[in-house]
């Protein structure tokens, strides 16, 4: 008679949790914890827009379009005329949309804030409602805004985009750009405040809100340019649209 195998018994393998190991369940905490840090990656906005000190700014930033040159323009200097000599020794005059010369040396004794824009620009079109607004409001106390468009297509197309707008203030035509290079400008835009003595009083390479750009202004206002409490008009409530026009 042969011989039986011999019996054993074996205890069944039970895992941690259920049927699953200790590696198991690590793996899975792990992927977890991967999937997760991902999801706040993807989740959390770029830099900080809170109110904390040194906090981002949240507001439009310029739109640049070339590397600074190695040397700007000077506070303190006299702004460039709006004319340029070319190589063949002709000149090259800034004109408003109807072809007419604008000239620096025509606004002295006013105060002169030089906007370098374009029609297309996202965050010059978010402040063409600032343009409009403080400009008029402080037109009768010395203040000149020249707005000038840079290379853009025609003349036509920037004057249907101030109709459209009611944009009242002087605009010039740059369509080579010559005046833009010549006030050492890269970004748009980019804002030249002139004292009436034609001096360069400050330079801003970034869109304003409407507290900055009034006290850029108030700082060359000719002398006796009337009340100060002119300028305490109350902040406009037009806002752009979410598209990015005025």
């Amino acid at each position: 008679m042969a011989e039986r195998p011999e019996f054993t018994h074996k205890r069944e393998r039970h895992g941690v949790i259920g049927p699953f190991s200790g590696r198991q369940l690590v793996l899975a905490f792990a992927a977890v914890i991967v999937a997760g840090v991902v999801l706040v990656g993807i989740t959390t906005p770029l830099g900080n827009t809170g109110n904390a000190p040194g906090a981002a700014d949240p507001r439009p930033t310029a739109y640049i379009l070339s590397s600074p040159p190695p040397v700007g323009l000077k506070v303190g200097a006299t702004a460039p005329e709006f004319a340029v000599t070319n190589d063949d020794g002709s000149t090259y005059q800034l004109t408003d949309l109807n072809g007419a010369p604008i000239r620096l040396a025509d606004l002295r004794g006013k105060a002169v804030w030089v906007n370098f824009w374009t029609t297309w620009c996202p965050p010059c079109q978010s402040e063409v409602p600032i343009l409009r607004e403080v400009s008029e409001r402080y037109r009768d106390r010395g203040l000149v805004l020249v707005a000038i468009s840079v290379q853009e297509t025609s003349p036509a197309d920037v004057a249907a985009y101030a109709a459209r707008y009611g944009l009242g203030y002087t605009i010039g035509f740059d369509g080579s750009g010559k005046i833009f290079h010549a006030y050492k400008g890269f970004g748009l835009p980019t804002q030249v405040f002139i004292d009436e003595n034609g001096v360069i009083a400050s330079i801003v390479g970034a869109p304003l809100d409407e507290a900055g750009a009034a006290a850029h202004i108030e700082a060359i206002l000719p002398a006796g340019a009337g009340s100060p409490g002119a300028s305490t008009k109350p902040a406009s409530t037009a806002s752009p649209s979410p598209s990015g026009t005025p």
